[in-house]
């Protein structure tokens, strides 16, 4: 977790499982899953964005595009899209912030490995009251904003649950009317073909996710982690996890 600064939170102002991922290329021969309807973005950490931009253009042969920084927040993003309404956010410490408190786990990847996702659960409101029904523990919906390199504004609203079981549920969001959905613009090529969580807890993960109207693909593994397949243009493709 990010000192200082609660993970959830800081991943839902900024718009875990310690391992490296695991990246390979091969062959997209085996059976493609669908992406839980709600995913909205999947956020891949690194100690410093040009490096994180490098690392994935390596893998998928297309490069991401500078999204812009997070003032007071110490980090700065670049986007890929996956798809429609499916986006790729490599997010880094921001060099011009130094000293900003909690970005500490960031500056001290060694590698880009996957630290969090977000879902979009349609308008945030009923949604909180939903979870509150459900007596789900969370912060929000709280509005957060990002300028664009072009100038443009993007805004949005989030909500981040106060257990999120380290990392493996996703935080929230939604976006503003009259914001462009970053994978709308953001270089494409590249989709999402899977993603998972693995947890040596599946039972009670799935219940959980079931009752936040997650479809996500729920499996047993010998320690947390999430799990995410890309496909690039040129055939190959990349695995992530945490």
């Amino acid at each position: 977790m990010l000192q200082k600064i609660p993970r959830r939170n800081f991943l839902a102002l900024a718009t875990g499982t310690v391992a490296f991922p695991n990246v390979l290329f091969a062959s997209p021969k085996f059976g493609e899953d669908n992406p839980p309807t709600m995913l909205d973005h999947i956020l891949l950490g690194c100690n410093d964005l040009e490096r994180g931009m490098a690392f994935v253009e390596e893998h998928t042969g297309v490069r991401a595009t500078f999204g812009g920084v997070h003032p007071g927040r110490g980090t700065r993003n670049a986007l890929l899209s996956l798809g429609e309404k499916h986006y790729l956010e490599i997010i880094a410490p921001d060099p011009q912030q130094a000293g900003v408190p909690g970005t500490r786990n960031l500056q001290e990847l060694s590698e880009p490995r996957l630290v969090g996702w977000a879902a979009h659960p349609g308008d945030i409101t009923p949604f909180a009251t939903q979870l509150r029904n459900a007596n789900i523990s969370f912060e929000g919906p709280t509005p957060g904003s990002r300028k664009r390199p072009d100038g443009r504004l993007l805004q949005w609203k989030t909500l981040v649950l106060r257990n999120d079981e380290r990392g493996l549920l996703p935080f929230f969001i939604q976006w503003s009317a009259g914001t462009v959905h970053p994978s709308a613009d953001a270089p494409s090529g590249c989709k999402i073909v899977r993603f998972a969580i693995a947890t040596p807890n599946e039972a009670a993960l799935q219940r959980l996710c079931t009752q936040l109207h997650l479809d996500v693909h729920v499996e047993h593994g010998e320690k947390p982690q999430l799990q995410a397949r890309l496909s690039g243009p040129h055939g190959r493709v990349m695995q992530l996890t945490s």
